[in-house]
């Protein structure tokens, strides 16, 4: 009789002493929306003012710190609230949220955080916080989610730093002033940014020594993701020979020159699957499939170069040949109306993709330089990285209409995991 093995249990999750926590719903009333930054304007100050405070006394808990290993109560109550004010304006502005903001962080906001008590930290990683923190406040920096350490100060605000939340917070001022509601990707990867930037700036001011996590979808609770044509399948086993991480740019002169060439003729096939379209109402499958294959092995390319897959990429975009792999849905009708506009429809989505782009530059570079000391890509990074190139694959297979369904702008690279079953009831003569 063959022995019946069980799955393993999945581990419980780490207990993390930041924790961003979203009830919000969505909803955004057009009035406010319409003058979110002339309501802002007295935040900014006091901002500026909450910050100044906060980072003196932030030199205080550091010289603590090293003394006695543990940072005063009363300062890390007040470093925590004006961690927590940050977070409540910053989703204030980039329209992760509605209610207009307390200038105390005391009171409870749809987009929250909550900081665990101060808990014993390592003087070495204390003595040395803000040289260890530069990568997390460089990336922060670029998701642009706190206005803790300057991200969102009126300065940066108006210089365009910042540029997913930048994007997302310019995107969503006309979404929710046509429709009422800010759509939940780009709410998500509002809170995603957010949510990073007070995991970096607590770690910064010596809230916690925990170094902070960039996996997107660490939000409670967990958010979903929704079923897309256009996936990403993430196999890959996070190890990097170095000899292949080093060369890395060489090595895909190549590819990229071979892209040049493909782009000539998927371009073509472009023009003639509109032309197809609009006539037949579906693209013909031998033009799907070479236009599908061309996303792919663009996305293959682009996890190549940026270190967030392993292997050296094939030339012909096959699907399941790389650890970071696109699935594509077969082909199916779209609505004229929406073929005949899709340079126009497209053209928000790029304006994201483009922020997603300078993440994607970040992570690659960090990354770069982590697997060439560890010879390992950062998990978080990884996710990231990959999240980035499954919107820009989205948004390409939308423009060469591989699909009529949008762009999903959430950086979540899982849904939410499944309830568990409830256990069966037992039988009353067993239970007696």
């Amino acid at each position: 009789m063959r022995a019946v093995t069980s799955a393993p249990l999945p581990a419980t999750a780490p207990h993390r002493p930041v924790r961003l926590v979203v009830t919000d719903d969505l909803e955004r009333r057009r009035l406010t929306v319409l003058f979110r930054l002339v309501l802002a304007l007295p935040h900014l100050v006091w901002v500026t003012l909450f910050g100044m405070a906060a980072l003196t006394l932030a030199f205080v808990v550091w010289l603590a710190v090293l003394f006695e290993r543990r940072a005063p109560g009363t300062l890390h109550r007040f470093l925590a609230s004006y961690v927590r004010y940050t977070v409540h304006l910053t989703a204030y502005l980039t329209l992760a949220a509605s209610p207009y903001p307390s200038f105390t962080g005391s009171a409870s906001y749809p987009v929250d955080v909550e900081i665990d008590p101060p808990a014993r930290q390592g003087r070495l990683g204390s003595g040395f916080r803000l040289l260890l923190a530069l990568p997390a406040l460089l990336l922060s920096s670029t998701l642009g989610g706190s206005a803790a350490l300057g991200g969102w100060s009126g300065v940066a605000l108006l210089s365009g730093t910042g540029g997913l939340a930048v994007a997302v917070s310019l995107l969503g001022w006309f979404a929710s002033l046509a429709r009422g509601r800010m759509p939940r990707g780009m709410r998500d990867a509002a809170t995603y940014a957010i949510g990073y930037g007070a995991e970096a700036a607590a770690y910064a001011l010596l809230l916690t020594d925990r170094y902070p996590l960039a996996t997107p979808g660490r939000v409670e609770p967990a958010p979903e993701l929704p079923v897309h044509p256009v996936a990403l399948d993430v196999r890959d086993d996070l190890g990097r020979p170095r000899l292949l991480v080093v060369f890395r740019f060489l090595l895909v002169i190549p590819h990229l020159l071979w892209l040049t060439l493909w782009a000539v003729p998927a371009l073509l096939a472009w023009l003639a699957a509109w032309v197809l379209a609009l006539v037949l109402g579906r693209v013909p499958r031998f033009l799907h499939r070479f236009l599908a294959a061309f996303v792919r092995a663009t996305t293959h390319v682009w996890a190549f170069l940026y270190v967030v897959g392993r292997p050296f990429p094939g030339f012909v975009g096959r699907e399941g040949s790389y650890p970071i792999d696109l699935r594509i849905a077969p082909p199916a009708r779209q609505r004229r109306l929406g073929v005949l506009a899709r340079l126009v429809l497209v053209l928000p989505a790029f304006v994201l993709s483009f922020a997603y782009g300078g993440v994607l530059l970040v992570v690659g570079v960090m990354g770069w330089v982590a697997a060439l000391a560890t010879g390992r890509m950062p998990p978080g990074l990884r996710d990231l990285g990959a999240a980035a190139l499954r919107y820009q694959a989205q948004v390409f297979a939308y423009l060469f209409l591989l699909t009529s369904r949008y762009p999903d702008s959430s950086p979540v690279l899982r849904g939410r995991p499944p309830e568990p079953a409830p256990l069966p009831a037992l039988p009353a003569e067993v239970i007696s």
